[in-house]
């Protein structure tokens, strides 16, 4: 990571370093682009607003941009810029064209800027750990996927010896922006490092990138559409799910379970399921509004299970997001205790179980000691930094089989099922991170890329760079800039109340739900299973854009 040795390649990967991204007309000509205010004026947050004004107080309030082209509007003469990035928080494809796009950006205005790009995430912004991105480089990561040009980390900048090394470290580097390209957590980070930059006199601007295969992090009326890499990440996930329908409709005798990434959104099963037409897909936010129990949302599936096999069909597939098991509200209310009773530490790994038992309350006492030992193992796994449950290291799909299982025999028993059920699992997750972007998610991010360029050249911080209008042709796509705390609001985390940018779940009442809703029983009964095939980089279909991005529009 830190040498950079030359790379090798396959075909394709020679192919995709040649592919030149298609950008908006605005981003046409980066000498002459200019930012303008939106109408609207001073900006407020997605909630808890006076919480939030108060503890931003020099970034609250800033207005929405647009980028436009102007006719030199700048003078001739600009001056060149130095310009620190870093990748926080897990893969996505797309993320080097960002990079791409900066440095292009950069360069195009002064051939004397320069990107510095810091080592393994925030830990390289806390211990000043950073290289200097080259031409040489940069051409070697175009269009690749990964992020393996200067890494990722989970780490956190949240401590104030973290924001003091910081603050030395983009002071050392004479830094005029930083660029943090991460999802929710990490342009909350990005907000707290503009708004402590600001009060503190730092010339360095902050801006956030939209990243998350998730899909949860977006404000459609804000113009920030999707994240970059769920359009990739769905497209190979829905490859390997058609595969295997088209297997399981082969064979005949497996239903198979496959769990998808989504901790805390279920948008990637929901696009999965559009686009592969499984005969079950479980939406976590559904599972939340109809207050189901981990009961009936086996029973739910056991009736489709029965219905097929007096069909003959002891076969099928059925998806599930990684974090279900935190949309069943009594779950919920249990993680949420035990999480509580976490952070306040005193625990040692060894006595762990038993301090839960004697510490929770009486009804979450009884509903934790009926799980099954295995969940209850994984509840109390050591937490991620931001005080969640690694839902990732939760096996649902290997709970809801054993249910099914003992629910299907109960009912064999009882005369009402007479089918056979043998069930295989997989869990589709890094799969989808680092494979090579799509062009919609090449183009996208090489724009935001150039966009993170011009607010930084503005002088602006505390903003996230957006790019709208992407289900159209990439020429009419609107870039500009959405101040951060726009997104934000108030939660708890690890026992503490905290100013985080919220995550964007499903919605019951949007069309792509309502789209799966109106289809999910005939798809249920019948194998009208669809194959898109892998990602196309030529060709008439390699343009297509999510189900989700083109319905939501």
């Amino acid at each position: 990571m830190a040498e950079h040795q030359k790379k090798r390649y396959s075909g394709v990967q020679r192919q995709r370093l040649h592919y030149i991204p298609s950008v908006p007309a605005a981003l046409q000509q980066l000498r002459y682009i200019r930012l303008v205010t939106e109408n609207g004026g001073r900006t407020s947050s997605l909630g808890d607003s006076e919480a939030i004004a108060k503890l931003f107080p020099f970034t609250f309030g800033q207005p929405l941009l647009s980028v436009t082209r102007g006719k030199q509007i700048r003078p001739p003469k600009r001056q060149p810029l130095r310009i620190g990035v870093v990748l926080s928080g897990g893969q996505a494809a797309g993320g080097h064209n960002v990079i791409c796009g900066l440095f292009d950006y950069i360069k195009a205005i002064h051939h004397d800027s320069s990107l510095i790009g810091f080592l393994g995430g925030p830990i390289g912004v806390i211990k000043g750990n950073s290289v200097n991105l080259t031409e040489s480089i940069v051409d070697q990561y175009r269009n690749q996927g990964g992020f393996d040009i200067i890494g990722t980390g989970r780490d956190k900048i949240e401590k104030k010896e973290h924001f003091e090394a910081s603050r030395q470290n983009c002071t050392r580097l004479d830094l005029d922006g930083l660029v943090v390209i991460g999802g929710d957590d990490s342009n909350t980070n990005a907000a707290l490092l503009a708004e402590d930059f600001l009060q503190n006199q730092l010339k360095t601007k902050v801006i956030g990138v939209p990243k998350t295969i998730d899909g949860d992090l977006k404000d459609i009326k804000n113009s920030v559409e999707t994240s970059f890499g769920f359009d990739s990440a769905t497209k190979i996930y829905s490859h390997l799910i058609a595969n295997i329908a088209t297997d399981s409709n082969s064979a005949r005798k497996y239903y198979h379970f496959v769990r998808l990434m989504g901790r805390s959104a279920s948008h990637i099963t929901l696009e999965c399921a559009l686009r592969t037409h499984p005969n079950i897909a479980l939406i976590g936010e559904e599972v939340e509004a109809k207050r189901q129990t981990l009961q009936q949302i086996t029973d739910e599936m056991c009736t489709v299970i029965a219905r097929r096999a007096e069909k003959g069909k002891n076969f099928g597939i059925i998806l599930l997001p990684e974090g279900l098991i935190e949309f069943v509200p009594e779950i919920n209310v249990l993680i949420k205790e035990i999480n509580e009773i976490i952070a306040k530490g005193n625990i040692t790994a060894p006595n762990i179980e038993q301090h839960i038992r004697t510490t929770l309350s009486n009804e979450n006492r009884k509903l934790f000691e009926s799980l099954p030992d295995s969940l209850r193992g994984e509840l109390l796994l050591e937490r991620d930094p931001h005080g969640n449950v690694q839902v990732s290291k939760i096996e649902t799909e290997k709970l809801l089989i054993l249910l099914i299982s003992q629910r299907l025999e109960q009912w064999a028993k009882e005369g009402k099922y007479k089918g056979k059920f043998a069930a295989l699992s997989h869990f589709f997750g890094y799969e989808g991170r680092c494979c090579l972007p799509s062009n919609f998610d090449s183009n996208y991010c090489y724009a935001l890329g150039n966009v993170a360029g011009a607010l930084v050249e503005a002088g602006k911080t505390g903003y996230m760079a957006s790019v709208g209008n992407l289900t159209a042709p990439v020429s009419e796509w609107k870039a500009g800039g959405v101040p951060l705390t726009v997104l934000m609001n108030v939660e708890r985390r690890a026992g503490k109340n905290k100013p985080v940018i919220r995550k964007a779940l499903v919605d019951l009442e949007g069309r792509p739900f309502h789209y799966f809703v109106k289809r999910r029983e005939k798809w249920g009964m019948k194998e009208d299973y669809v194959n898109p095939g892998p990602i196309q980089f030529y060709g008439p279909n390699s343009d297509d854009k999510t189900l989700t991005l083109l319905l939501e529009s």
